[in-house]
């Protein structure tokens, strides 16, 4: 992911954005490719592990081919004309990402509450089930390097990343600033310890306060990390870790109320 991510960043800097997608498209079916070669010799010690890869490994490399085609779709099909054009051309490609969330809209709640009931037949590999959705292309996939929905969260991430291409291209065609540009002086240090910080991230996150349930978890880290700035490493490690403490698996939320509760008591006095 390091490499591909170097090779992305360089791309980024070329002013043709149907050349810089083209290429991000290459680099990306070369590691993918590299991935997967690694991948069908490596044995699994435990169907745990093979979930954790499906869930949230593969998806973070092809939700970046997924994303860079789809720009290239965009930026190549984009019509000549003025600002009104522009803005429905835009308006009508984020009406696509809003039609696939509603046929999905069940998987995306799924995936974005972190619900694991169901992971073993999502992602473990010949575990599908033909009543839960299955895109058509599961069939023809290399079931060695394929599960039922692995794409699907691909597709969830790499829609949430094209939304966010799309509506800065409409703020840029009404010439406002880019939204959540954070100054100096309002930036706030993260004191507390990163697991309390990833606790609070995962809470809101599957309550679905931010842009109506249709925030990529991965983006929402990214956003408190920039916020914050710090580093939150696998935060997806340190949620498993959560999930398997013996007492307290929501401690810091916990700490949280109480401690409200306390300071409304004292102003209540």
């Amino acid at each position: 992911m390091e490499n591909l991510e170097a090779q992305l960043n360089e791309i980024e800097v070329e002013r043709d954005l149907i050349k810089a997608a083209e290429n991000s498209i290459k680099a990306t079916i070369v590691i993918l490719e590299k991935l997967k070669t690694h991948f069908v010799r490596h044995e699994f010690e435990n169907k745990i592990d093979e979930i954790n890869f499906f869930k949230f490994v593969k998806p973070q490399f092809v939700s970046k081919l997924i994303y860079h085609n789809e720009i290239y779709n965009i930026e190549s099909n984009k019509p000549f004309g003025g600002t009104k054009y522009l803005r429905k051309y835009y308006s009508a490609e984020l009406s696509k990402l809003k039609s696939y969330f509603n046929e999905n809209v069940e998987f995306y709640k799924y995936y974005r509450t972190g619900s694991v009931y169901l992971d073993k037949k999502y992602f473990v590999r010949g575990r599908y089930d033909i009543k839960l959705t299955l895109d058509s292309s599961y069939f023809q996939a290399d079931n060695r390097f394929t599960t039922s929905h692995d794409f699907k969260v691909a597709k969830i991430i790499a829609n949430d990343l094209i939304q966010t291409y799309l509506e800065r291209e409409i703020i840029k065609l009404d010439n406002k600033p880019v939204p959540y540009a954070i100054t100096e002086r309002q930036v706030q240090k993260w004191t507390g310890s990163k697991v309390a910080l990833i606790e609070l991230i995962y809470a809101l996150h599957a309550e679905g306060v931010f842009n109506n349930g249709m925030t990529d978890l991965k983006e929402t880290a990214k956003f408190f990390e920039e916020t914050f700035d710090i580093d939150l490493g696998q935060f997806h490690r340190t949620f498993f870790e959560m999930r398997a403490r013996k007492s307290e698996r929501t401690k810091f939320l916990n700490s949280l109320r109480e401690t409200l509760v306390r300071r409304m008591d004292e102003v209540d006095e």
